[in-house]
């Protein structure tokens, strides 16, 4: 399993490019489509979410520029706001769980969210953009996802990840300890470091927690002076972004 995924400046495109997914092939249940926003319907947090997501799902009669729902889903994301996920899928991904899913979602699509990539989605969501993905099971349906994709407008995952970095990078260098030239020399290292700080099950634990799951991932590379500099930053960025009220310094 894998996903596909396109970041949208507007509402209307992502549920249009919903649409052509499904007219591929691809099942509505593994489709879904992230906007910023609310409806009137929430429910208090439950056992199985993160600290601070609160979800309501709803079912929702009709269709949203032909996608056809199953089920409407709100959602409190700390440091991005309300958002509305047209899928269960969604939900999982941003981090609901227990009661509001349950064990409706196969183990398989699950391990399939691009959890990695989740920072990237709340900056787009942040920026009031719609992300679309869809969960595929072959290369050949996720090559022409990407193509459908491409064709409705959409700005890929990595050139997203790109922007977020280019929007952060200068603060960054002007902060790091062994001057610009430096940075320059280890920035590559460093930014592995920022963005494992900030994937999901990375949120809200310590150095020291997760040394060994980095030493996993990254082998030497965790061990090394600018990727823990880039962790400790993006730690700060994450914490940051969920309390408003904290500096954005380490």
């Amino acid at each position: 399993m894998q996903t596909v995924a396109g970041v949208f400046t507007g509402r209307a495109d992502a549920e249009r490019a919903a649409a052509a997914l499904e007219s591929l092939g691809i099942h509505r249940d593994r489709i879904t489509v992230l906007t910023p926003g609310s409806d009137s319907r929430r429910a208090p947090t439950d056992e199985g979410e993160r600290p601070g997501v609160g979800a309501a799902i709803g079912a929702v009669a009709g269709a949203v520029a032909g996608v056809p729902l199953g089920a409407a889903i709100t959602l409190l994301i700390p440091g991005v706001g309300p958002v509305i996920a047209t899928s269960l899928i969604g939900a999982v991904l941003l981090g609901a769980g227990g009661a509001a899913v349950g064990a409706t979602l196969e183990e398989s699509l699950v391990n399939g969210l691009p959890r990695d990539e989740l920072f990237v989605y709340e900056d787009a969501l942040r920026r009031g953009h719609s992300v679309v993905l869809a969960l595929v099971e072959d290369d050949a349906r996720a090559e022409a996802a990407r193509a459908s994709l491409k064709a409705a407008g959409a700005e890929s995952v990595d050139a997203a990840r790109q922007r977020w970095w280019v929007g952060l990078r200068s603060a960054e260098q002007e902060q790091y300890a062994d001057g610009p030239h430096a940075f320059e020399r280890d920035e590559d290292l460093y930014r592995r470091g920022f963005e494992a700080a900030l994937a999901f099950d990375a949120r809200g634990r310590t150095w020291e927690e997760l040394h060994g799951a980095l030493r996993a991932r990254y082998g030497l590379e965790a061990d090394a002076p600018a990727f823990r500099r880039g962790w400790e930053r993006g730690h700060a960025y994450q914490h940051g972004l969920a309390d408003p009220g904290l500096k954005k310094t380490a």
